[in-house]
């Protein structure tokens, strides 16, 4: 008797599978978190920043891209395997692959030293500086996988600290230097992008009527205090940027440097947008992932460059 045929009958076998299976490329890009290379783009923002870019220091970027992608991904398996059984208690991140099944923790265990063997690889090309920035990455990663995740407040600093890391990275690896105005913006940029992640889990956990966060520190009694943090962090650093178009170096780097004031009013939307977003339950659990796929992100970063291209 065909499949069809058991189908049309009512008989379904044990065998039988009516959704189509999933590659294991599929599988390993989704278990290694191939999206989130996404953030590894801040390494080049030093290098686009200083108007000075040669085919040296590109390449350098590149290289430094890869390396940093590789050991990210490589953490990203740690972190999942420490945390498959609080990930199968949750509402989303049950269907990560390792959490799901779908990878085995011995094969995972494999790819994440395939990545490390990579990044060693590509590592060896490129400046001290940047080997110093990595090991700080790898050392604030570990820190948070083993502890620091399950600590409040100071698990939302060690994230934003993953970020700004980045920058100095990617600065280390192209030789250019970080200015404290860039460090002031991300830092508190990036505690507010922290901080929408925690709430996006509270609110969800509230969602489900639980209102304790399971692996982590905090409560659904927390969201408030939570969104007074992030709030207060986004104006900051939207405060710290109107600071910087207002210093007479910058036209140094800018022919037009009015024209960074029309940055202002989109920074100011974006923000806002996704934290109104979070509060009514609308925002995915990593703003970065969420702006990936928001089509007003996506344009509003497209005009951010425009206006960018239009005042140098």
């Amino acid at each position: 008797m065909s499949q069809a045929s058991s189908i049309v009958r009512g008989e379904v076998h044990p065998t039988m599978s009516l959704a189509p299976a999933k590659s294991w490329f599929y599988t390993v890009s989704k278990a290694i978190r191939v999206h989130q290379w996404a953030k590894n783009v801040l390494i080049f923002a030093p290098l686009l920043m200083s108007h000075t870019i040669t085919r040296e220091s590109s390449s350098a970027a590149i290289l430094a891209f890869l390396c940093f992608s590789f050991i990210a991904s490589a953490n990203y398996l740690l972190n999942d395997i420490l945390d498959v059984e609080s990930d199968r208690q949750h509402i989303t991140k049950r269907f990560r692959p390792i959490a799901s099944g779908d990878l085995s923790v011995p094969v995972a265990i494999w790819i994440a030293i395939g990545l490390l063997a990579g990044a060693l690889t590509v590592l060896h090309l490129l400046p001290n500086a940047f080997t110093f920035w990595l090991a700080a990455y790898v050392a604030g990663s570990l820190s948070y996988s083993f502890l620091l995740k399950r600590v409040p407040v100071l698990d939302v600093l060690t994230l934003s600290g993953l970020y700004t890391i980045r920058l100095l990275a990617g600065g280390g690896a192209t030789g250019t230097p970080i200015s404290q105005w860039l460090a002031g913006f991300s830092t508190l940029l990036f505690v507010s992008l922290a901080m929408i992640k925690r709430f996006s889990e509270l609110e969800n956990l509230r969602n489900r009527g639980a209102s304790i966060s399971h692996g982590r520190g905090y409560s659904a009694s927390d969201m408030e205090q939570i969104r007074s943090f992030g709030t207060s962090s986004a104006t900051a650093a939207v405060v710290v940027f109107m600071l910087y178009i207002g210093r007479p170096d910058v036209t140094m780097l800018y022919r037009h440097p009015m024209r960074l004031w029309l940055i202002v009013p989109l920074l100011i939307y974006w923000l806002f947008r996704i934290w109104l977003l979070a509060s009514r339950g609308e925002l995915d659990q990593d703003p970065v992932v969420f702006a990936l796929r928001d089509r007003v992100s996506l344009a509003l970063g497209f005009f951010l460059v425009v206006i960018g291209c239009l005042a140098v």
